[in-house]
């Protein structure tokens, strides 16, 4: 499982057309589910996220998470994250989920960031999305 998060100043979902999740200022979140993963993962990076602390303090160092500085997650689906890049000019998608058993390991994950924070948005999984944001630093951690 991997999970890209990156600072936003603001980030949204839409989906033919229609925002279906935003959040004003927090974490953009793309999840990759791979083959081999289970709810142990899901539990480990959903506590992980919610404490991993990439939000600056009255000093600017990063010393806050996401629940300290009250910002909001949106949690996206995105299988491109489990592509195997190393050989070849196309990306290799053997090691990805397939895709029930992604969906079911992306929702478990959804949930257990809700069950410890009510500031959370999602995507659509297995949807066409147009995710839009802006990112506050540039930063961006990948987590797995």
């Amino acid at each position: 499982m991997k999970v890209l998060v990156q600072r936003a100043i603001d980030a949204s979902v839409t989906v033919e057309g229609e925002v279906i999740g935003a959040i004003d200022h927090g974490q953009l979140v793309l999840v990759g589910i791979e083959k081999g993963d289970t709810e142990a993962d899901t539990q480990r990076l959903a506590d992980k996220l919610l404490k991993y602390r990439m939000f600056g303090d009255e000093d600017g160092k990063m010393n806050l998470n996401v629940q300290q500085v009250s910002g909001g997650i949106l949690l996206v689906s995105q299988f491109t994250l489990a592509a195997e890049t190393k050989k070849g000019l196309r990306p290799g998608f053997s090691s990805a989920a397939i895709p029930s058993e992604g969906e079911r390991l992306f929702n478990d994950f959804v949930s257990k960031v809700r069950a410890q924070y009510d500031k959370v948005e999602t995507g659509q999984f297995g949807a066409d999305m147009k995710v839009a944001f802006i990112n506050d630093g540039p930063v961006t951690f990948m987590l797995d």
